[in-house]
């Protein structure tokens, strides 16, 4: 654990569902990654970098249900905007990606 922060603080992160609907090559991008296009359903579609190509290949990926913070600001990757940041669990250097086991409404959120 690396620092102990209050339930208050949790609660400004916002967790939510949502669906790839597209992936693309990132070969811009300092680390291998795909560009994803998510479907937050009423929040809309985000943007976002994600670096899970050791994993994933771009057709297991497509139609799949993340959980994302959605409420980071935008950050420029290189002439890529990613407007969200997927979640995944990291072991070495593979990232497996969290997701619902039951497939939920897009942009659900995650407490």
């Amino acid at each position: 654990m690396t620092k102990t922060i209050t339930f208050e603080d949790f609660t400004k992160v916002d967790l939510r569902v949502g669906t790839i609907i597209e992936v693309n090559d990132f070969p811009e991008a300092r680390n291998p990654a795909y560009q994803l296009t998510i479907d937050f359903g009423e929040l809309g579609i985000k943007k976002s970098s994600a670096q899970i190509t050791t994993l994933y290949t771009k057709d297991d990926l497509l139609n799949k249900q993340i959980v994302a913070v959605v409420n980071f600001p935008n950050k420029q990757i290189a002439k890529f905007m990613s407007e969200c940041l997927v979640l995944g669990a990291v072991n070495g250097k593979d990232v497996i990606l969290l997701n619902p086991e039951n497939k939920v409404k897009n942009g659900s959120t995650v407490v």
